[in-house]
């Protein structure tokens, strides 16, 4: 199988994945965690592929109150099967015939979710809308933006900017000014999957494009909540930043 990652809330080019999956008889099974009502050619990601997982921690772009999360397939075998490994490997009570867990969603994670999906397309939209204020007024030759200044992004359905992340060459430096002015940043991420504990095996091997963008990365505030003033502030003090010689 193929599993594309919409990381940062940026669809991948499904269009291109899928036509290689049919090329190959490959299944396409979507992580869509940070994707929540993104949409390419009219179809919501988690519906692109064969299908798709989500998360819907507290942090995501349409988050319950604790963890929680879906599988979302259009393949009704696979679904039964699913619904059996949630709770416990079974159909019926006390039979069953996979090994399973518990993975169901409680009724107060679903209530939440409930209430806060018919908003996530507004909230996904003024997401759009502070990138494309980054984007516009961010004017600092130090940074690498997302896109080009200029490249219209607030009607871009394909993006939903679960995370607006830069690049630098002088991440700490950057970072530390940032804390000195009072804006919160975080590095996501900040280890390549291949030097993780977890992928021994690859640890030696080298992959020189991901190591720079690791070391360079760092992620601005982006919020539904967050008011426009913040964002404004943001821009205008990265806009005074200069690495230290």
């Amino acid at each position: 199988a193929i599993l594309p990652v919409h990381l940062y809330g940026q669809l991948c080019d499904m269009d291109a994945i899928l036509a290689i999956a049919k090329k190959h008889g490959l299944k396409v099974i979507e992580d869509s965690a940070q994707s929540q009502g993104a949409l390419q050619h009219g179809t919501r990601s988690g519906a692109l592929g064969d299908a798709s997982g989500f998360s819907f921690y507290p942090g995501k772009n349409l988050g319950a109150l604790g963890d929680a999360g879906a599988i979302t397939t259009n393949d009704d075998e696979l679904a039964k099967t699913v619904i059996a490994l949630r709770n416990y490997g079974s159909h019926l009570k006390y039979e069953n015939i996979y090994q399973g867990i518990n993975s169901r969603l409680d009724e107060m994670q679903a209530a939440i979710l409930s209430v806060k999906l018919p908003g996530l397309d507004a909230d996904n939209q003024y997401r759009r809308n502070i990138a494309q204020y980054y984007i516009n007024h961010i004017k600092n030759e130090h940074l690498i933006l997302p896109f080009e200044n200029g490249t219209s992004v607030a009607n871009m359905l394909s993006h939903v900017w679960h995370v607006f992340a830069v690049r630098t060459n002088d991440r700490s430096g950057l970072q530390a000014y940032l804390t000195k002015n009072d804006i919160q940043t975080v590095i996501h991420y900040p280890i390549p999957p291949h030097k993780q504990a977890a992928y021994k095996e690859w640890n030696t091997q080298s992959f020189p494009v991901t190591e720079k963008i690791h070391h360079e990365i760092i992620s601005l505030p982006i919020s539904p909540v967050m008011p426009e003033a913040e964002y404004q502030k943001v821009a205008e003090i990265i806009n005074g930043y200069r690495p230290q010689v």
